[in-house]
């Protein structure tokens, strides 16, 4: 059957000489797979930019329940980002936030509430001008629609320990939205940023170690 719904590009996969699988997280199915043809052969070239991640999209679909691969029978970009690709801390942070979305992210009810969460942090962060505590608060509020949000910093630090200069700093963090403004050093960033993604590790199975951690400490500094 033919649905229109909403959706945010979490992976993309060829496929084939000039075919692509594209990992979609939706507002009304959530996590789903589509196969996109040709649009690797160089008359569609252009078509492929629709694809690649945490692009915003306007969908009709071919859905089928417990269907594995799906096909798009139109797709459009809803939003274009002004300036992700070319402000070097956003793109390493919206790198970050692709990585923590595919890995946490799996089989998920109430699908519209987390398709809104992550789709109006990415414009926000798109328009933000001072972005470098986003990935922050965006691990926090992630956590309220994943089901394991921390109402106090023990629940974050678990067996581990954290001086108390920063973890009244976490504290703060637990409240924030992405308008809080809190003044961090580049080490109390880190700092809270470790124990987030220990967080999540504990949380998540198979959540394991993040590729793009290294390159945003490093951007960050």
């Amino acid at each position: 059957m033919l649905v229109k719904t909403k959706g945010i590009v979490f992976r993309l996969t060829p496929y084939g000489d000039t075919s692509v699988i594209v990992n979609v997280f939706t507002d009304l199915f959530g996590l789903q797979s589509y196969i996109v043809n040709g649009v690797r052969s160089p008359s569609k070239k252009s078509k492929i930019a629709l694809f690649q991640p945490l692009t915003l999209l306007d969908l009709v679909v071919y859905h089928k329940e417990h269907g594995s691969i799906m096909r798009i029978k139109e797709v459009k970009c809803y939003h274009l980002y002004q300036n992700l690709s070319q402000h070097v801390n956003k793109s390493a942070i919206a790198l970050f936030v692709n990585e923590i979305l595919n890995k946490a992210v799996k089989d998920q009810t109430h699908t519209a509430e987390l398709y809104e969460y992550i789709a109006n942090s990415m414009m926000m962060l798109d328009a933000h001008p001072k972005p470098e505590n986003f990935h922050l608060i965006f691990l926090v509020g992630l956590s309220r629609h994943l089901g394991f949000a921390p109402n106090q910093t023990t629940e974050v630090l678990g067996v581990h320990w954290m001086d108390e200069p920063e973890e009244k700093l976490l504290e703060q963090l637990l409240r924030m939205d992405y308008r809080s403004e809190l003044a961090l050093t580049y080490a109390q960033r880190q700092t809270l940023l470790t124990s987030l993604v220990r967080f999540y590790q504990t949380h998540v199975d198979g959540f394991g170690e993040l590729k793009s951690l290294p390159v945003l400490q490093e951007v960050l500094r």
